[in-house]
């Protein structure tokens, strides 16, 4: 009994940073169908477990995207216009901070539309619910 006591008050902690650190995930009514058209990328290996500008840690098997204005949350649909393959993603963070590139994914978002070694492709963005 006193082991479950002793327990309590890291469970209750816990339970406090873990809804401190999450992130809404759903769209702004208002932003739903926004379309936007550019050039994609995704983050390098050295940002794993970094923490997000939403306060999330960065994890490159997420589907995950960084965007300069969408709110943290909001769900957008990728697509490659090269191939017509498509992801859906959640913006957790800020970026990307280079020009011409409207968004950047996780590893694993970008590799489900894109090979790796190509580093950056065009896209159609869209929010969706």
């Amino acid at each position: 009994m006193t082991q479950i006591v002793k327990l309590i008050p890291m469970a209750l902690l816990l339970a406090v940073i873990g809804a401190c650190s999450s992130v809404e995930s759903k769209s702004p009514e208002h932003l739903i169908g926004y379309v936007e058209r550019g050039k994609a990328s995704f983050y390098a290996a050295k940002f794993q477990l970094r923490k997000t500008a939403s306060g999330e840690r960065f994890n490159q098997l997420a589907k995950t995207a960084a965007h300069k204005t969408l709110p943290f949350g909001t769900k957008v649909k990728v697509t490659n216009l090269a191939n017509g393959d498509s992801v859906l993603v959640k913006v957790n963070d800020r970026g990307p901070f280079i020009k011409g590139r409207i968004i950047d994914l996780s590893r694993s978002a970008f590799t489900a539309i894109a090979d790796a070694h190509v580093g950056v492709v065009d896209v159609k963005l869209e929010v969706v619910r």
